[in-house]
């Protein structure tokens, strides 16, 4: 990561949850010019930009400025500025936050293709349902801390079964008072 940090960063593509655009290039553009900062030659950045606008439902808007984009168009752009490049390592900060359910599923699919093909995929998600229907190894994180880590199975089954029974518990697994927005206040801590 420092000696050789532009290879390194070349192995990494980034979704993160908030939307970085430079809200004055079309969203063609935006993925062209992505890609000449991993060093795609222009050609090779806009037919990969042209591949991943129709695979991801956006080549009809293709010239069209991020303003003018729904929520779930943004959310995909910033998956298709991510894959540009087409790294080996795919790393998407809530990704299907704020994205209707028939997306979302179209979403699940396409990562479960691509990381069949080999592709890593870190996954942070508050969608519980999510971690379980495409995780193999699961944290969970509280305050920054990890609370627990390892094969799906394991972490679900010390859950009770059920992933959200395990954010009723605090690290010594004694159960929290309150439930929702109130457990924070509660205990202190972070459901």
């Amino acid at each position: 990561m420092v000696r050789d940090y532009r290879a390194s960063r070349r192995l990494i593509g980034l979704a993160p949850q908030e939307f970085n655009f430079d809200r004055f290039f079309s969203i063609v553009e935006i993925l062209v010019y992505q890609g000449g900062y991993f060093g795609l030659p222009r050609k090779e950045a806009r037919r990969r930009a042209e591949e991943l606008l129709a695979r991801f439902g956006l080549w009809e808007k293709r010239f069209e400025k991020t303003p003018r984009l729904s929520g779930g168009m943004k959310r995909r752009l910033l998956i298709a500025k991510a894959m540009i490049h087409d790294p080996p390592i795919l790393i998407l900060d809530e990704p299907t936050a704020g994205v209707d359910v028939e997306l979302r599923r179209d979403l699940w699919t396409y990562w479960q293709e691509i990381n069949a093909a080999g592709k890593t995929i870190l996954l942070t998600t508050h969608y519980l349902e999510e971690a379980e229907a495409l995780c193999r190894t699961l944290a969970v994180i509280d305050l920054g801390t990890i609370i627990t880590c390892g094969p799906k199975e394991k972490v679900v089954t010390e859950a009770g079964g059920d992933l959200a029974n395990y954010f009723l518990k605090d690290r010594h697994g004694e159960l929290r008072e309150g439930v929702g927005p109130g457990l924070r206040e509660a205990t202190g801590a972070t459901p």
